[in-house]
């Protein structure tokens, strides 16, 4: 926060204990204690606590998959007797030592022997002999539903290698979907599961687990491995994968330039406002932005539009942030603020300025910013030359160098969200969250007034850069702090903007003066996501799974990107696996080709969006949806 010289040890202290913190890891996990993780995650994606017990042999199968198994029929045959009313978690974490996962390489072996042509392809008509007709039978549908799928599938032929990748794709997704939700509750974290409690590395190895007296009795009789059985691992393998859709969309280049988004001709004529905001990159990968709130005072036809932020960047320096795309999505708030109603969002589009025109009545709405994160994502580029913050003249004193100096300046231009050239303390706080955590109260901006340039109260550019200039001093010209602040920012070590992509709104109205405050600075909300969801829902082409009709997949198509929804109206959740390789110049927010989702029951969700590699080059997509589990 800004604060007087004498105090500011303590801004500086806590923008340094930030920045050790972000970069502390915990010690690594034992074997052991990475098994134990690996259990409870799985099993409490089909139970809510780990005591409760396994009843049935659909929760045994189900619970197996999640820990990235493949039990056959047979397998489960053998842990659920005609006895078995019920096993515990340790008679889980005991199976799941017993029952390895099939690797990739003992998958395709026990495809190789139907591969007559060893040419990584089994014809339909063997496939479905093996299937149907001998030992483990699979029912006529259920092979057709694997003959159906897409991505494997071609010319009356089943491409076993790329169905093999699929199903070692679609078992590390179940195992780190299953991680992921047991590491963002912290509740579950805390709870003992069975027997054992959450390893620590300062503790020992965790106990053995004590199996019930039913488990023990039926393994020591057998042998559990089921690397003998192949037609077994095939079965279950394929009963993974039960139906696919694919689209396909030829998009032509700079297909944008047939937007229509045009200014009303009496815009001249019309009320303005503007507001400044930032998408900001966290490392996570998550994206942030400034959220808005708009009064509407009186019904009025109204032109809004989001653009990224030029900013005076040196002569040479790459830009990366004026490529990324924007949108704005705006809600009508209601009585019930948990429930704001989709208005419009900003469809058509004038080169990297995206826009809506229409009526809007009198009231409070929300304006969310967004982008895709297709052109928005972590840097990967090594930096070969860190850019020099400070210098010393020869009397010592020292100096913002002339690279800083035009970086503080462009984040002047940033965080003065009204663009009155002025900070306002509000402006400022925005600031000071996005980089240290905490608000600079009304005391510590007393002072700051008193010691820096100021006009009507709000710190001018020159008060911001003496700001900086003092802080640099009373470090003694260290910059660890300072590249602290400047990568929560968005700058890479040679004072790029890579990280993070600022924005500019303008509001028009025919027949009132809109006034918009900045109100938030948040990651995706909930309901983005449903405005996401109910605009591709509404505008796009759907297309139902075969012989599952309550899954559907939403694809909408834009000037510029295409966004895919999944939408589950079953009372189960269900996992679909998700393959753009045939996609051609194509990038997706994901970053990956080849991954699965897990959308829960009675919901829907945003499966990807895609955007093209190069805007000057024709691309095409083509994605193939393959419900699994």
């Amino acid at each position: 926060m800004a604060i007087s010289p004498g105090n500011d040890a303590a801004f500086s202290s806590q923008k340094s204990t930030l920045s050790e913190s972000s970069r502390s890891k915990k010690f690594p996990l034992t074997e052991e204690e990475l098994f134990y993780m690996n259990c409870r995650a799985a099993y409490l994606t089909v139970f809510k606590s780990s005591l409760d017990n396994i009843i049935s042999k659909d929760q045994l199968y189900l619970a197996l998959q999640h820990a990235g198994r493949n039990p056959s029929q047979k397998t489960i045959n053998k842990y659920w007797t005609p006895q078995t009313a019920k096993l515990n978690f340790d008679d889980f974490c005991i199976i799941l030592r017993k029952e390895k996962p099939t690797s990739k390489a003992e998958l395709l072996k026990s495809f190789k022997q139907l591969d007559v042509n060893d040419d990584g392809c089994i014809l339909h008509t063997d496939l479905y002999k093996l299937l149907t007709k001998r030992g483990e039978k699979m029912t006529r549908e259920e092979v057709n539903a694997i003959i159906n799928l897409a991505d494997v599938n071609a010319d009356g032929k089943f491409d076993y290698i790329k169905f093999c990748k699929l199903y070692m794709t679609t078992n590390e997704q179940c195992l780190k979907t299953a991680l992921e939700k047991l590491e963002v509750d912290s509740k579950l974290r805390r709870q003992q599961f069975g027997s054992h409690i959450e390893g620590s590395p300062e503790r020992g190895p965790s106990p053995v687990p004590k199996p019930s007296p039913r488990i023990i009795r039926k393994t020591d009789q057998e042998s559990f491995s089921n690397k003998g059985d192949t037609r077994s691992s095939l079965l279950a393998t394929t009963r993974k994968f039960k139906t696919s859709v694919s689209f396909t969309i030829t998009m032509g280049a700079n297909s944008n330039q047939n937007s229509k988004l045009t200014e009303p001709n009496s815009i001249k004529e019309w009320q303005c406002v503007q507001s400044k905001g930032c998408f900001f990159l966290e490392e996570d990968g998550e994206i942030i932005s400034h959220q808005y709130r708009m009064q509407i005072a009186q019904r009025s036809m109204v032109y809004l539009t989001i653009k990224p932020l030029n900013l005076s960047q040196a002569e040479g320096k790459p830009s990366p942030w004026l490529s990324v795309d924007t949108a704005l999505y705006i809600l009508k708030e209601s009585e019930n603020q948990a429930n704001l109603q989709l208005m419009c969002f900003t469809e058509l589009q004038n080169r990297e300025m995206f826009g809506w025109t229409g009526e809007l009545g009198p009231g409070i709405y929300w304006l969310i910013p967004f982008t895709t994160g297709c052109r928005l994502r972590k840097e990967i580029k090594p930096i070969t030359e860190e850019a020099q913050l400070v210098y010393r003249d020869e009397t010592g004193e020292l100096f913002l160098t002339k690279e800083f100096r035009s970086t503080l300046s462009d984040i002047f231009e940033v965080i003065d969200l009204d663009g009155n050239g002025l900070l306002s303390l509000e402006e400022y706080n925005f600031f000071e969250l996005r980089t240290s955590g905490e608000k600079c109260d009304e005391d510590a901006w007393a002072v700051c007034r008193e010691n820096f340039d100021t006009k009507k109260n709000e710190l001018t550019r020159q008060g911001f850069m003496d700001l900086n200039l003092m802080e640099a001093n009373d470090r003694e010209g260290d910059p660890r702090d300072v590249w602290v602040t400047l990568h929560s920012m968005g700058y890479n070590r040679a004072l790029e903007l890579t990280e993070a992509c600022p924005f500019v709104i303008n509001i028009y109205a025919d027949k009132c003066k809109p006034r918009i405050k900045v109100v938030h600075m948040e990651a995706c909300s909930g309901q983005l996501e449903k405005a996401i969801c109910k605009s591709v829902v509404n505008k796009g082409d759907a297309k139902v799974m075969d012989g599952y009709e309550n899954v559907i997949v939403h694809t909408y198509k834009r000037d510029t990107w295409i966004t895919s929804v999944i939408e589950n109206k079953s009372d189960n959740k269900v996992i679909i696996h998700i393959n753009n390789e045939l996609s051609k110049n194509c990038i997706n927010n994901r970053g990956l080709d080849i991954f699965a989702v897990e959308v829960a029951p009675k919901s829907t969700m945003v499966c990807q969006h895609v955007m093209p590699l190069n805007e000057r080059q024709e691309w095409i997509y083509y994605c193939v949806y393959s419900l699994i589990l």
